[in-house]
């Protein structure tokens, strides 16, 4: 494997002095690129994209052609682990991602076995080893998956829900029958991700989207607990270096701490909470990433500018913060925003970081 050229991502989440604050973008490989939308077309639907290799290895690289990312991120989806349990996941227009069989049975969840990354999924780890190939240690490659508790919501409501009354229904009716599933997808996201490491990337992030819907307790017990569980398996250095993690919650700013407690290297944050707070509670412990709304990318530069200046200003002197949005980059955006959010982190980061 290639030395990395641009190591600063890995170097700020491991709070190692940096030149400037580094940056990437959620969904940065995504549907506000035209040259997104052509391979899309191209490969005729979502999934037929992610399956194929060489196509997300290009729209992996996409992003990085047009702006000075400071990591690229792995083309895939969260729900590839349930895809490959067999419940039958496809996408209706408009509505996003179904599954044609929900779990809502103990007898349903026993009977899912827990898949092979090299095999069901190994159209992801090719994908790795792809794109890896092809970066030539430009930036560093980000992996990825779900939650336990995230891919659970989907899998026992059979979608995007609003209300989450299903799978809440089971977590308090049937604690038990919920926690085998989350166990399950425990250890299924923990072979996933180790086998993404082994494959070539170099840090990897746990998307736990629907944590922030969930009580206090109950994040706790149906969450948390989970991708402590997923942090302590996995792989933490390969290729001589460390491989970060990082755990990001949606609206989980109110449990930075216990976040922060897993033993992961950085904890993501959403744009509802202060990053100068989030710093004073856990920077001591972890790294931050985050946390421009990403609405803010529809402003004018100027207004872009502004946010970004206040946001680092907000984290202060020196390193452990990677520049982010606080979710991922809505698909209208216009590029040329993007391109300025970018070029203002690198621009006016540097005075936080001593030379």
């Amino acid at each position: 494997m290639q030395a990395l050229k641009n190591d600063r991502y890995l170097r700020a989440l491991l709070k190692q002095p940096v030149d400037m604050t580094p940056v990437w973008m959620m969904r940065q490989a995504g549907r506000y690129l035209p040259e997104y939308r052509a391979i899309r077309a191209e490969a005729g639907d979502f999934m037929s994209l992610c399956k194929n290799p060489e196509l997300a290895c290009e729209v992996t690289l996409q992003p990085l052609r047009r702006f000075e990312l400071d990591a690229a991120i792995l083309f895939s989806d969260i729900l590839t682990i349930p895809d490959a349990m067999g419940l039958g996941l496809y996408f209706e227009s408009g509505e996003g991602p179904k599954f044609e069989r929900p779990l809502r049975t103990e007898s349903a969840i026993k009977a899912l076995s827990v898949p092979d990354p090299e095999d069901e999924l190994g159209y992801v780890m090719d994908a790795v080893r792809t794109i890896r190939k092809n970066l030539t240690g430009q930036v560093p490659l980000i992996g990825f998956s779900g939650s336990p508790w995230t891919l659970a919501t989907y899998m026992v409501e059979g979608g995007s829900t609003k209300s989450f009354n299903i799978i809440k229904k089971m977590a308090f009716s049937e604690p038990g029958t919920l926690h085998l599933l989350l166990d399950k997808l425990a250890d299924s996201v923990t072979l996933y991700l180790n086998a993404q490491i082994a494959a070539g990337a170099q840090s990897v992030m746990i998307f736990d989207t629907w944590g922030g819907v969930l009580s206090p307790r109950d994040y706790q017990d149906f969450s948390l607990q989970y991708m402590h569980k997923i942090v302590d398996g996995l792989t933490r250095d390969n290729e001589g270096r460390r491989v970060p993690v990082t755990l990001f919650t949606k609206n989980g700013g109110m449990w930075l701490e216990a976040i922060a407690a897993t033993g992961c290297d950085a904890v993501g944050l959403d744009w509802t909470i202060n990053i100068e707070e989030a710093r004073a509670r856990v920077g001591d412990k972890v790294a931050l990433q985050g946390n421009m709304d990403p609405s803010m990318l529809y402003a004018p530069p100027a207004r872009i500018e502004e946010e970004v200046q206040q946001i680092l200003a907000g984290f202060g002197q020196g390193s452990g913060h990677v520049f982010n949005l606080g979710h991922g980059i809505h698909p209208d955006v216009p590029p040329e925003n993007a391109k300025v959010f970018v070029e203002a982190v690198h621009s006016y980061s540097r005075q936080y970081h001593e030379t």
